[in-house]
């Protein structure tokens, strides 16, 4: 068996084409077994739960990574039906993006397998590239200052009844506000640990956003599966991905 890493979420949505052709694995955190094979061209969703993966020392590979919260237009269904999940790209498009893959493969020059996938991109997509405002808006702050903002005040900001802009924010980014806003506190967090050669782990709670160090330590093991101190002690050569296998 290969190196097993753990990712974990960072908010982020990517659709990944392997330049290979033996699958990729995906395997149960707890046991380690592989519980999905990826082959070619996959997309996968905004993550609440950690997922483990190869280590990706011996892939290669070309990922879209979309922006935070701004993947919608690029997907024929709403967010949330793909959040947690590993979905193969022919569900979703068909065969358009093997063909892209196909496309990329012909070409050794690095650049242009860049050009070739914005051309297509754009012009697959670029007509569904309306933003919500409400949306948009709402992720800058949740993304810029996890630390300082107030789902409240930022629920009054917008206008929307709550139960409405929850649910127009998990069909274009996921998850429910509140649930990206944790993800986005515990990445802040998980750079506070790499830039702090001496840690305050009261201190880091608490310029996080978190309510107290309680609640750090709960949500931190929610998202890695390791207390902070467990996720300090362990060699991590790059922040989010932790070896466990």
């Amino acid at each position: 068996m290969s190196s097993i890493y753990r990712f974990l979420p960072d908010g982020n949505v990517e659709i990944l084409i392997d330049m290979n052709d033996t699958p990729q694995y995906i395997y149960d955190n707890a046991t380690l077994k592989e519980i999905q094979a990826c082959h070619h061209v996959w997309a996968s969703g905004v993550r609440t739960e950690p997922i483990s993966i190869p280590s990706g020392k011996d892939a290669s590979m070309f990922i879209i990574s979309c922006k935070k919260g701004m993947a919608y237009p690029f997907f024929p269904v709403p967010m949330n039906e793909i959040s947690d999940c590993v979905v193969d790209a022919d569900l979703l498009w068909g065969s358009d993006f093997n063909l892209l893959r196909e496309r990329i493969l012909e070409n050794r020059h690095s650049p242009r397998k860049f050009q070739i996938a914005e051309d297509f991109l754009s012009k697959k997509f670029l007509s569904k590239m309306i933003l919500n405002p409400c949306v948009e808006f709402a992720i800058d702050e949740i993304v810029q200052k996890p630390d300082q903002i107030s789902l409240g005040n930022l629920n009054q900001k917008i206008g929307y009844s709550q139960k409405h802009f929850i649910d127009l924010f998990k069909r274009h980014v996921g998850v429910t506000p509140k649930a990206y806003l944790k993800i986005m506190r515990f990445q802040k967090a998980v750079s506070e640990i790499e830039s702090h050669k001496k840690i305050d782990w009261t201190g880091i709670s608490l310029d996080c956003g978190f309510y107290d160090q309680s609640h750090f330590i709960n949500d931190f093991k929610l998202f890695s599966g390791f207390t902070p101190e467990e996720y300090t002690n362990r060699a991590i050569e790059f922040p989010n991905y932790i070896a466990v296998a």
